[in-house]
């Protein structure tokens, strides 16, 4: 005799949800392996991400693959040209602080008014700030890729030409703005990457090296070689020549349909195809970043931009000494980011930014009360070194602790505030040097590199989000 036995094999209600695809040549379906459960949140759903040939849609739903700098293939080209891209813009930043005493000259002006030259590019910062998101939907990274270059173009253009003071004011505030528009494309571009901290490190060390490069050249053409002042920029044309046809080259695929198909999923609660201004403006992370980068950008640019004119009239080093130690800050800047994104990508962001900030501190100290020039221009080479990290360190800090269809918008609005410290802070110093003596770069910058300590303290802990 026997007995039958039936077992029956329930599935839990709430498992996790996966879902697979076939990556093989033209795949289009996907399959759903079990039910829906809000425990998934270490999966994270994207529409299509390239596979190098952009050729065929991914099914709805597909997992997103993380971009990497080598792949898709294209991002090895697009990575190039954004390099090229932030070189030129540090070349055209660091270059107005070596061409200071000349324009001075040229002009017949106080720093009160040539510091203007510094407060201009706000204007376009901050409309960079208020457009990002839109031309991102519009036009996507192509609409960047043509448009940044043009600002830069017509600036140097007009800057060979020597023109008027108050045109040289208004160009700079038009390459503010295309410099405003590749900060936070790339930016956020290149912070959902693999080893993403690594790689920002790199492109922003391309701004420092051309910001490392720009005062040699520049003082070399006018102290060596006697040219005027505005020779510089026709070097300035060729770049941004090179600039535009690469950019548009490898970036002409990424529309504004490509733009809104990727983020088509994660603007679904906007119910619209929109970046998230409004939505980014609300989160203290953003205001934080806002003012982290405030704060930053008027010590680099600040420093950068005067410690030239401060070596030769409070140092009293000659003009080649004074030229060359402002490209030892810059070369310090180009080195760490390099150097340091190693680093801390290894230790996390919060640690290596603390102790960053704690040996600046001291180094500015140095730099202040030592008297020597030989000190002087150690002490600001190896601030540049410290300093070089901390911006592309807070960038990634800002996009693990904000959702991804947000990152143009809110990475966009902190960097033309940090644009405006780029600006703003530099011009108080020529305001304030005009009736104090360049003397009083020092205690300003103290105090800057303490509020960035206590801004970089506030930001809140990264935890894993959705």
């Amino acid at each position: 005799m026997s007995t039958t036995t039936t077992v029956q094999v329930e599935t839990p209600p709430a498992v996790e949800s996966i879902e697979l695809r076939h990556l093989g040549p033209g795949a289009s379906t996907s399959r759903r392996i079990s039910t829906e459960s809000k425990e998934a949140s270490h999966v994270e759903a994207a529409s299509h991400v390239s596979d190098g040939h952009d050729g065929g849609e991914p099914p709805p739903g597909a997992l997103a693959e993380t971009e990497r700098w080598n792949r898709p293939v294209k991002n090895i080209g697009r990575l190039a040209f954004a390099f090229v891209s932030f070189a030129i813009a540090g070349m055209n930043d660091a270059a107005v602080g070596a061409l200071i005493p000349y324009l001075e000259e040229y002009y017949n002006l106080s720093y009160t008014v040539i510091s203007l030259i510094f407060l201009t590019p706000f204007v376009g910062y901050s409309i960079a700030a208020f457009t990002n998101a839109r031309i991102h939907v519009l036009l996507g990274q192509r609409g960047v890729a043509i448009m940044a270059p043009i600002c830069h173009l017509i600036t140097f253009a007009v800057l060979a030409s020597h023109p008027p003071y108050p045109a040289l004011v208004v160009c700079n505030a038009i390459s503010g703005f295309g410099n405003g528009l590749t900060d936070a494309c790339f930016c956020a571009w290149v912070g959902n990457m693999d080893k993403a901290n690594t790689i920002q490190g790199f492109l922003h060390s391309c701004y420092s090296l051309g910001a490392l490069f720009s005062p040699l050249i520049a003082t070399s053409m006018v102290v060596k070689g006697g040219l005027p002042w505005y020779t510089f920029y026709y070097l300035m044309i060729g770049m941004s020549g090179l600039e535009f046809a690469g950019l548009v080259m490898v970036f002409w695929d990424k529309t504004g349909a490509v733009y809104r198909e990727e983020h088509a999923r994660e603007n679904a609660d906007d119910g619209t195809a929109g970046a998230g201004t409004r939505e980014a403006m609300k989160s203290k992370v953003t205001w934080l970043c806002a003012l982290f980068f405030f704060a930053y950008m008027g010590v680099e640019v600040g420093l950068g931009g005067w410690v030239v004119t401060f070596m030769l009239r409070v140092r009293h080093a000659s003009a080649y000494a004074s030229g060359i130690s402002g490209s030892g800050f810059w070369a310090g800047m180009a080195l760490g980011r390099a150097v340091l994104g190693f680093v801390t990508e290894r230790f996390g962001e919060r640690l290596c930014l603390s102790i960053y900030l704690g040996i600046c501190l001291g180094l500015q100290l140095l730099f202040w009360l030592v008297p020597q020039f030989v000190v002087s221009a150690v002490a600001v080479a190896f601030l540049g070194f410290f300093l070089g990290p901390m911006f592309p360190g807070a960038v990634m800090v800002t996009a693990k602790l904000l959702p991804k269809r947000i990152h143009v918008s809110a990475i966009g609005f902190a960097m033309a505030m940090g644009g405006t410290g780029g600006t703003v802070f530099p011009f108080i110093i020529g305001a304030i040097a005009s009736h104090k003596g360049v003397s009083v770069l020092q205690p300003i910058i103290l105090a800057l590199i303490a509020v960035i300590a206590a801004v970089w303290l506030s930001f809140p802990r990264i935890q894993k989000r959705d």
